[in-house]
């Protein structure tokens, strides 16, 4: 599959949204994409452009081919071992020259961003024998330069990190517009070196690479941008992160483009901040991490990210409990596999997770605050939650299922026939 097919499948369900009048990319196709479903710009700034194209548990179900109730269990069946393939050459190749992030209709989405942003991009970089493939917010700062935000301790920023220890650059390969299983795949946490691998296994096929000048393999896509990430530093920000909040103002490390590579006529692809395919590519890859941990200890039944929780800091766990002990270790394992996370609900097999008014049911009939509420106080959070003081927090897990002694008081009775 690759983007435009995709694309072409929204557009033979009625899904995708086209707007052919001119729209320019600071502010006014975000604002068409904010709180929207699928769009396609044919004029943005000249160029086309799509925005919105997984941002729903549906659409990326749709992207997966299999029916969303069953993405955690099918996310967590696989393994990291699907086919690579190196070959020649790729449609991207069809125009090469000098990097000019001009001629690229970067959106600027907010009034107070620091500039234009590439939101959607898959960055590979080389090491050695170390390749990562992630997705990082890139912040342009000229025609062939942009300010990376690398998380510290994430892969990018440990090979980096290693590359100026030996006094190098750390090359690398940024895909805009790829296959949506390629992007899910670099959005998930996979051992290092298998996001290519884990993209195959979702698609069941294999993924093609390209071998750059500078070394850095990248997959199909409209516009790839080959370059290095260098020793220099430039303010990164404000952005406005999942939240919908602006993050901090960083010094991070900038990108310095040696080649631009497009299609004739390529299609950019974009990502709203805080939209909901940033939820669901910033989320809902932890959801298979959290029911393979709590499975260990537990029967857990489904993992759900809440769309309230922008898909990052609020999780359901739903489980067939077997001992009254079980809610708590369900609640911790899930910790261990999603740092950032701030809060946890487990529930009874028979509560609908996808509904909030069943998961309010389940707080209000079977939680009991002095009992079913655990603490965990500061601790290490996410820098992205507005409450936390320099990433620290304090973590709740609740337990919302019924006791095991008394099921009889929490049986839900319906009417039917006598």
């Amino acid at each position: 599959m690759s983007l435009r097919g995709f694309l072409r499948g929204l557009r033979e369900a009625s899904l995708l949204q086209e707007i052919r009048e001119p729209v320019s990319p600071q502010y006014q196709a975000a604002a068409r994409a904010y709180d929207a479903g699928p769009i396609l710009f044919h004029d943005l700034s000249g160029s086309q452009a799509c925005i919105n194209v997984i941002g729903t548990r549906d659409l990326l179900a749709r992207a997966l081919g299999i029916p969303a109730q069953d993405m955690v269990r099918h996310l967590s069946s696989l393994e990291f071992e699907g086919p690579v393939r190196e070959v020649d050459s790729a449609p991207f190749q069809e125009v090469v020259g000098r990097p000019d992030l001009s001629k690229i209709p970067v959106l600027t989405h907010f009034p107070g961003d620091g500039g234009p942003y590439i939101t959607s991009a898959v960055v590979v970089s080389r090491f050695e024998d170390r390749i990562n493939a992630c997705v990082h917010r890139l912040m342009v700062l000229g025609k062939d330069r942009l300010a990376a935000r690398l998380v510290p301790g994430r892969h990018t920023h440990r090979m980096y990190t290693d590359a100026l220890e030996k006094g190098q650059t750390l090359p690398v390969a940024i895909a805009i517009g790829v296959d949506p299983l390629v992007l899910i795949a670099a959005s998930t946490r996979v051992p290092e070196n298998r996001e290519f691998n884990y993209a195959a296994a979702l698609r069941g096929g294999p993924v093609e690479l390209v071998t750059l000048d500078n070394g850095v393999p990248a997959p199909q896509a409209e516009i790839v941008l080959e370059g290095y990430i260098t020793a220099d530093r430039a303010s990164e920000g404000p952005v406005v992160d999942i939240t919908g909040t602006a993050d901090l103002v960083r010094q991070e490390p900038v990108i310095q483009l040696t080649r631009m590579m497009t299609r004739e006529r390529p299609l950019y692809q974009a990502l709203m901040p805080a939209g909901g395919e940033h939820r669901m590519l910033m989320g809902v890859p932890y959801e298979p991490l959290i029911y393979r941990a709590a499975s260990r200890v537990a029967r857990v039944k489904n993992v759900m990210l809440t769309d309230g929780g922008c898909c990052y800091f609020h999780a359901v766990v739903q489980i067939e409990k077997q001992s009254e002990d079980e809610p708590r270790r369900v609640v911790e394992a899930a910790f261990q596999a999603h740092g950032s996370m701030k809060h946890v609900l487990v529930v009874d097999s028979d509560i609908n997770i996808y509904d909030p008014r069943d998961l309010d049911y389940a707080i209000a009939t079977r939680m009991r605050g002095d009992e079913d509420i655990y603490l965990y106080p500061n601790v290490r959070g996410s820098t992205l939650d507005p409450r936390s003081v320099e990433g620290m927090t304090t973590k709740v897990g609740v337990n919302a299922t019924a006791r095991l002694d008394k099921l009889w008081k929490f049986q839900r009775i319906k009417p039917g026939e006598a």
